[in-house]
C-alpha cells in the first residue's frame, strides 16, 4: 500500500491553526525558522488569536505573531534577535503587561517536553532548587523522592496542539531533513498531534538523513526561502539588513506597514502596535 501524499499548500497548512491553541515553532535562534508559515497565518482574513507560543528560543517569526496580537502567552527560555538585540514587539507587549510570559528555562522546557513525550504528568529534577523561579511558577511543585526522601522539583508536562517545522527538504509522505542544527524539533514532532513541515524543496522520496519521520507528520507544504530573513544553512544566510529594517519599523510605530509589505497583503491596518 502506497504511503499517503501529505502535500498541501502553505495557505491550507496555515488554516490548521485554531484560536486558543498551543503553537510550537521549530528552528533555533535565527536559524531555520518557519517564517513563511507565520506570514501565511497573518494573511488569513482573521489570524488566530489567544495562542500560546511554545519555542525553545523565539525570534523574528515569533515577534511578528506577538505584534499582530495573535499571542496571549509565551513559553520560551529566550525571545530576541541575537546580535540584533531585543525582539521589539515582544519587548513592548511584555513591558505593557499585554502578554503573559510563562517563566521557563532550558531545563524546565526540556523536562516538561520529556514528560509529555513519556505520557507522564511531570518529570522530576533537581533544577530550580534554591532559586526564586518556584515563586514565579506556582504551578511547578516540589515532591519527595519516594526512595531517598530528597526534595525534587516536579516539572509539569508541556502539551502542544500544532508544531511547525521548517526543513531543507521533505518528501511527499512527510519525511524531512533538517541538517545538523536540530534544536528541539524532533521532540516537538513527537508531542504535537498535528505536525506541519514546510520545506525548501519537496521530493518524491527521501531515504537518508531523515530527522523527522513521515509517520509523525500531518502535512507538508512547499516554502522555498521559507526561513528568510532567518538563515537556512547551507542555502542562505541571515538577512541582517531586513532584520534591521524590521527593528526600525517597529521602533517608529510602523509595525502594521511592515507586515503589509512583508506579507504582500493581509490585515496590516488592523494589527495593533499600541503596546
Amino acid at each position: 500500500m502506497a504511503a499517503k501524499n501529505l502535500t498541501i499548500s502553505l495557505a491550507e497548512a496555515a488554516a490548521l491553526v485554531q484560536p486558543g491553541q498551543t503553537l510550537a515553532l521549530g528552528g533555533n535562534m535565527l536559524y531555520r525558522r518557519p517564517v513563511a508559515f507565520v506570514a501565511e497565518l497573518l494573511r488569513r482574513p482573521a489570524p488566530p488569536t489567544d495562542l500560546t507560543l511554545l519555542c525553545f528560543t523565539a525570534a523574528f517569526e515569533s515577534d511578528l505573531l506577538v505584534g499582530a496580537g495573535c499571542v496571549a502567552r509565551t513559553r520560551t527560555c529566550y525571545f530576541g534577535l541575537e546580535a540584533f538585540g531585543f525582539a521589539p514587539m515582544f519587548t513592548q507587549a511584555a513591558n505593557a503587561g499585554a502578554l503573559r510570559v510563562i517563566e521557563e528555562t532550558e531545563a524546565s522546557l526540556a523536562l516538561g517536553i520529556r514528560a509529555q513525550m513519556s505520557g507522564l504528568g511531570f518529570m522530576p529534577s533537581r533544577a530550580w532548587l534554591g532559586t526564586d523561579l518556584l515563586a514565579l511558577r506556582p504551578d511547578v511543585k516540589t515532591i519527595a523522592d519516594p526512595y531517598t526522601g530528597e526534595t525534587l522539583v516536579a516539572f509539569p508536562a508541556i502539551p502542544c496542539d500544532v508544531a511547525v517545522i521548517h526543513a531543507l527538504v521533505a518528501d511527499r509522505t512527510g519525511n524531512a531533513r533538517l541538517n545538523k542544527n536540530l534544536g528541539i524539533d524532533p521532540e516537538l514532532a513527537v508531542i504535537a498531534p498535528q505536525v506541519i513541515v514546510t520545506a525548501e524543496a519537496i521530493v518524491d522520496r527521501l531515504t537518508d538523513d531523515v530527522q523527522i519521520p513521515g509517520a509523525l507528520v500531518t502535512a507538508v507544504a512547499p516554502a522555498p526561502r521559507g526561513a528568510w530573513p532567518t538563515s537556512c544553512y547551507p542555502l542562505y544566510p541571515v538577512a541582517g539588513g531586513e532584520i534591521l529594517d524590521y527593528i526600525e519599523a517597529c521602533d517608529n510605530g510602523a509595525f502594521p506597514a511592515y507586515v503589509q509589505r512583508f506579507t504582500g497583503q493581509g490585515n496590516a491596518g488592523e494589527l495593533s502596535s499600541d503596546y
